[in-house]
C-alpha cells in the first residue's frame, strides 16, 4: 500500500517530534516538506502548528503553492489528513487571535478564545484532559490525551469534545480529513495509537 506522508514544514510545527511519533507508530516514508509538488505526489498529509493562528495561516500561505496543493490533494484528491492543534484550527473558515484571519475554510466555524464558566478552569488548557466523542468515528477513541491551547473551535464538524470549565472541541473532521485539538505526539499510548489509525485509514 502506497503511504508516502507529507509532513508540512511551513516554520510553525514541532515536526520532529511528530515525525518522530509517526514513525513509532508505524510509518515509513515520511517527507518533512514545504514542497507544493511534494505534497502534491503524497497518499497523506500531516499539518502540524504551534503559536498564533494569524501568524500560523500567514506562514503557510506565504509558501509558494503550498495552500492551492493542500486544496488540491485534500479536497480534490481526497487523501487522508491529519491537523494537528493549530493545524486542525486553520481547518476553519477564521480564527480570532490578534484580530480575524483567515483560515483554510474546509469546515465552517471559528477559532475563538477559550472562556471557562468554572474559575478552575485555567487559559491556557495545559495538560492531560478526557477525549469525548459526539459522533462515531474511525480514528477517534474515548481515552486522554494532552492539550495546550488557549483558543478552540466553535461550528460544524464537531468529532469529539473534552470539558475544561465548559465543553470544549478536541476533534473535529469530514470525508477524509480530521483534526485534533490535542497533541497526539504528546499523548503517549493514547496519541500513538491514533496514528496508528490515521496510517492505516482510508476514507
Amino acid at each position: 500500500m502506497a503511504n508516502r506522508i507529507a509532513l508540512i514544514d511551513y516554520g510553525a510545527g514541532n515536526l520532529h517530534s511528530v515525525a518522530n511519533a509517526l514513525k513509532a507508530a508505524g510509518a515509513g516514508a515520511i517527507d518533512i516538506t514545504a514542497s507544493a509538488a511534494v505534497v502534491a505526489c503524497a497518499d497523506r498529509i500531516v499539518l502540524p502548528g504551534v503559536g498564533a493562528f494569524g501568524a500560523c495561516a500567514r506562514a503557510l500561505r506565504a509558501v509558494p503553492g503550498l495552500t492551492e496543493a493542500l486544496n488540491v490533494r485534500v479536497l480534490g484528491g481526497g487523501v487522508p489528513f491529519l491537523g494537528i492543534c493549530v493545524g486542525m484550527q486553520l481547518m476553519a473558515e477564521a480564527g480570532e487571535e490578534f484580530g480575524t484571519h483567515a483560515g483554510l475554510g474546509w469546515l465552517r466555524g471559528t477559532v475563538v478564545p477559550l472562556a471557562p464558566t468554572h474559575p478552575s478552569a485555567k487559559v491556557p488548557h495545559m495538560g492531560w484532559n478526557d477525549i469525548v466523542p459526539q459522533v462515531a468515528h474511525p480514528l477517534i477513541e474515548q481515552g486522554e490525551a494532552y492539550f495546550l491551547h488557549s483558543f478552540g473551535f466553535e461550528g460544524d464538524g464537531v468529532i469529539a469534545t473534552t470539558d475544561h470549565g465548559g465543553p470544549v472541541t478536541a476533534a473535529i473532521g469530514r470525508d477524509n480529513m480530521l483534526g485534533v485539538q490535542f497533541h497526539p505526539e504528546k499523548s503517549q499510548r493514547y496519541g500513538l495509537a491514533l496514528l496508528e489509525r490515521f496510517l492505516a485509514w482510508r476514507p
